[in-house]
């Protein structure tokens, strides 16, 4: 299961999807847009109530600022691991906007704040897929779109330390920090850390690459 981030359709998937089934794995998306009313646990019924009835324990993945919904999601659906791509790791006592705006830097790179790069395709080109070649980074500028979770990103989440976390770290990311996700990742979720070197979409630019780790994931999640 697939959750897309805060700058993309679900179709930002597309290249991993296509490079998941290769591997023989099964691979579903969602639509999440914007909804002021939906809380963490809001947008996990929300996905829920898309995916097929027969998925069972599921790897969940997110993207991004989909990190905010990904233990809720994890927990409604069984999940037997949650994959963290380029994610924020909320702490589980703060929202993430209580949380950058006291160490903004800290979290993110500087040059990256206040940037909407669904807006500016210089900004997402520089930003989001400045390790793509110009072919894939054409078709990536068609995907994106703006998608910001509120009240997820306004109130604390809950993590969910039962299942068990793999942190997908991108060492080239332009917009949160690798070394903050590196530490944040562990402290926070006691993940397995695997490094790749792309920017902060790599199922964008390296989707083969993704695809083998999460299919080790999943391998995992099985024994």
């Amino acid at each position: 299961m697939l959750l897309h981030g805060t700058t993309q359709t679900p179709g930002g998937w597309d290249r991993l999807v296509d490079a998941l089934r290769d591997l023989g794995h099964r691979a579903l998306t969602v639509d999440l847009t914007s909804d002021d009313e939906l809380d963490a646990g809001g947008y996990a019924e929300t996905v829920a109530a898309k995916v097929p009835g027969d998925l069972d324990a599921p790897v969940v993945v997110a993207h991004s600022g989909a990190g905010v919904i990904l233990p809720a999601v994890a927990r409604r659906l069984g999940a037997a691991r949650q994959v963290w791509l380029a994610a924020f790791v909320p702490d589980g006592k703060r929202g993430l906007l209580e949380e950058v705006s006291a160490v903004p830097e800290e979290v993110f790179n500087p040059e990256w704040l206040g940037k909407d790069p669904t807006s500016d395709p210089e900004s997402a080109a520089h930003f989001l897929f400045h390790d793509c070649d110009p072919d894939t980074r054409r078709w990536a500028l068609t995907t994106l779109r703006l998608f910001v979770p509120q009240r997820p990103y306004r109130e604390p989440v809950a993590l969910a330390p039962g299942i068990p976390s793999t942190y997908v770290l991108a060492t080239a990311d332009r917009t949160l920090r690798p070394e903050w996700c590196r530490r944040q990742a562990a402290a926070r979720l006691g993940a397995e850390i695997v490094e790749i070197e792309a920017g902060h979409c790599p199922h964008v630019s390296r989707p083969e690459e993704v695809a083998a780790i999460l299919g080790r994931a999943a391998a995992s999640a099985r024994s």
